[in-house]
């Protein structure tokens, strides 16, 4: 083979490599589709949103995820599935149940100022609201709020029994007002609050820990 033709037949094989659709990346599909569900809300994100950021057609879309609402509880699984390690994690790890607590808001004020992502949280103020149409969708989340709000309480609960907290304190109330701590801090994240700001907030809530 002469040295022309052995370039061009390097040059048909590269550009057969060039011209091969890139393999579709699941996972990564998923994270782009959390960002945007977690920045513009269920609601808000569009399907023409979706298929942009996912560099998909509307075909593509529902033959991998089948629909807006399947893809969005597969991203939020997705997310869950490292928050909830995280959290079970920190309360696991912690000396006592407020230190547990305290670690879990510190590390919220952290998380939801964070520049990686849009701030808040795609849980604690996601899908407050909705149409109708996406009632089961704003039940989603509000289970989701729940399952974090029952991790919180068997620390409590844990803490109670080890005798950190006396035995009249109502461990559903206290869990309770520090899921709400959480919560608002999400809501504040979103409106501009940086993490000092948080964290200040996380202060004064400590100081309502029953004596």
């Amino acid at each position: 083979m002469t040295a022309s033709i052995h370039f061009v037949v390097i040059n048909m094989e590269i550009k057969k490599t060039r011209g091969r659709p890139r393999a579709f990346d699941r996972t990564q599909a998923l994270e782009l589709a959390l960002h945007l569900f977690w920045a513009k809300g269920y609601e808000g994100a569009s399907l023409s949103d979706l298929t942009s950021t996912l560099g998909i057609n509307a075909p593509s879309l529902y033959a991998a995820f089948e629909s807006k609402p399947a893809l969005y509880r597969e991203a939020l699984d997705l997310y869950l599935a490292q928050q909830y390690e995280h959290i079970g994690a920190l309360l696991a790890a912690a000396p006592s149940a407020r230190e547990g607590l305290e670690a879990m808001l510190r590390g919220a004020a952290v998380q939801f100022t964070s520049p990686d992502h849009p701030p808040g949280c795609p849980i604690a103020s996601g899908v407050l609201r909705c149409a109708e149409a996406n009632a089961a969708i704003g039940e989603l989340t509000a289970e989701h709020r729940r399952s974090t709000r029952a991790m919180m309480l068997a620390r409590l609960q844990q803490g109670q029994a080890a005798g950190e907290l006396p035995a009249q304190i109502d461990t559903q109330a206290l869990a309770g007002f520090y899921a709400g701590v959480i919560q608002g801090m999400s809501v504040q994240a979103i409106d501009g609050a940086s993490c000092a700001d948080l964290q200040k907030m996380v202060d004064l809530a400590m100081q309502a820990w029953p004596a």
